[in-house]
Formats: C-alpha cells, sequence, structure tokens
C-alpha cells in the first residue's frame, strides 16, 4: 500500500516536471565576440579595461532574432555603463553585481521601448575579467 502510494506520487511528480519542461519556451542569446572596453582607473593617467561575457536569457526563444537585429544598440548600452565605473566597482564582487542588475534594467528598458515586448528575462555574466 505505501509503496503503492510512493510510487503514484513519484509518477505524478514526474509528469508535472516534464510539462513544465514542455511548456518552457525560454532562449539564450550571447554576445559574440565579447564585450571589452576601458574603465576608469584610480588616477586619470591609468585606464583598466574589462571584458565581460555576455548571456541574455529570454522568456521566448522566437525572440532571439529580435534580440539580434538590436544588437548593436544593446552592446553600446553595455559599453556605456562599463566604460563610466571606476576600478573599485568594477574589481569588487558587490560593484560587479550592481554593474549586472544596471546593465539588465537597461537593456529590458531599450528592448522594450524598441518592440513594446518585456523580451529578456535575465541578463548573465558568464565570464568577467579585468585588469
Amino acid at each position: 500500500m505505501v509503496r503503492t502510494l510512493l510510487l503514484f506520487m513519484a509518477l505524478t511528480v514526474s509528469v508535472a516536471s516534464f510539462k513544465l519542461k514542455a511548456e518552457s519556451n525560454v532562449g539564450y542569446y550571447g554576445f559574440e565576440p565579447d564585450i571589452i572596453t576601458n574603465y576608469i582607473g584610480q588616477s586619470n593617467k591609468k585606464l583598466g579595461y574589462v571584458r565581460v561575457t555576455i548571456d541574455l536569457m529570454l522568456d521566448d526563444i522566437a525572440n532571439i532574432a529580435v534580440v539580434e537585429h538590436h544588437t548593436p544598440l544593446l552592446r553600446d548600452a553595455i559599453v556605456q555603463i562599463l566604460s563610466k565605473e571606476p576600478e573599485e566597482t568594477i574589481k569588487s564582487l558587490t560593484g560587479r553585481e550592481e554593474i549586472r542588475k544596471r546593465c539588465a534594467e537597461k537593456l529590458k528598458t531599450l528592448l522594450k521601448d524598441e518592440t513594446g515586448q518585456e523580451i529578456i528575462r535575465e541578463v548573465l555574466f558568464t565570464k568577467y575579467l579585468y585588469h
């Protein structure tokens, strides 16, 4: 009796998770090549650089073509955000997260203004190097 009940519960959970996976239409778009820009060093005479690999998590895989069309606009927004950051923000973990959130807000706003749709679910920094 207990085994039957456990088996039934396991099958119910499996079917529910399968349905969620089947309904999930999430897509990813990665910027190629990486985004590389200078940032403000501690002294005005010194510039550093940051190299970031960014992937966008999209609500629908069908929106990849829309994002590809707007890639120059999105890249420019990211470069503008990164190039205005001071060295201590670029090099700190909390600063990196603040930058990521700022990029996410900006990119979501830009695409909403351009397309009228909420396209981006999340912005992911998959590689983050600085010097």
